[in-house]
C-alpha cells in the first residue's frame, strides 16, 4: 500500500488549528480542588458500601440517545480494605453486563481501580462533593473491541444522589458521554 504524504503546508495548517484548540479544551476543566469546599463531602468508600442503583444513558458526540441502562451496585470492603464494586447492568435493548471493580485509596488520598475490561489502572482523586476517575475501557462496538479512554466526574448532590458525567475519547476526539444518577438503596438519603 502507497503511503500518503502530505505536503509541508497542510501539516503547518494542521497544526495551528489543533495546537490551540488542544490548549483551549485543557484548559476548560477545572482541577479536583476547584471543590475542596462543595457540600456535601463525598467518600467513595462510604457512599458505595451496601446497595446502589444507577440509572443512565450512553449519547453518541451529537447527543442522541444510543443507549439506556438500570445498573444494581453492591459494594463492600475486602480482607485487603479494597473497595469492591459488583456491577449489573441491564440495557434497554435486553442485554445484561457486569463489571466488578476493585479500588484502593493510597496514602496520599488518591484512588487506583481495576476491572476485567479496564485497560491498565484506572486513576482519580475526590475533594469536597466530586471525584475524577479516568480509565481506558475495552468496549465491544460492532463485532470490535475499541479502547475508548473514559474521563468521569461526579458530583454528591443533597439527600444521597450522585450524579456522574462521563466524557468518551478515542484518539483525543470526544466520541459521546454517558450521564449516570446514582441512589443508595439499603439506606434514607443524606443530608
Amino acid at each position: 500500500m502507497k503511503q500518503i504524504r502530505w505536503p509541508f503546508w497542510s501539516r503547518m495548517i494542521l497544526a495551528a488549528v489543533m495546537v490551540p484548540l488542544v490548549f483551549v479544551m485543557g484548559c476548560t476543566v477545572k482541577p479536583i480542588d476547584f471543590y475542596q469546599n462543595r457540600q456535601p463531602q463525598l467518600d467513595i468508600v462510604a457512599y458505595f458500601k451496601g446497595q446502589t442503583r444507577g440509572w443512565g444513558i450512553v449519547q453518541d458526540r451529537a447527543g442522541n440517545v444510543q443507549r439506556q441502562f438500570v445498573v444494581d451496585i453492591v459494594g463492600y470492603t475486602d480482607k485487603a480494605g479494597n473497595l469492591v464494586l459488583e456491577e449489573d447492568f441491564v440495557w434497554n435493548d435486553g442485554e445484561r453486563s457486569r463489571r466488578v471493580w476493585t479500588i484502593r485509596r493510597s496514602e496520599d488520598g488518591t484512588l487506583q481501580g481495576s476491572a476485567p475490561d479496564v485497560i491498565g489502572k484506572a486513576q482519580g482523586a475526590a475533594s469536597g462533593n466530586a471525584l475524577n476517575w479516568r480509565y481506558h475501557l475495552a468496549v465491544p462496538i460492532g463485532g470490535r473491541t475499541w479502547n475508548i479512554r473514559f474521563n468521569d466526574w461526579m458530583f454528591l448532590q443533597p439527600d444521597g444522589i450522585l450524579i456522574n458525567r462521563a466524557v468518551m475519547s478515542k484518539f483525543g476526539i470526544r466520541v459521546g458521554e454517558v450521564l449516570i444518577a446514582f441512589q443508595q438503596q439499603n439506606r434514607q438519603g443524606r443530608k
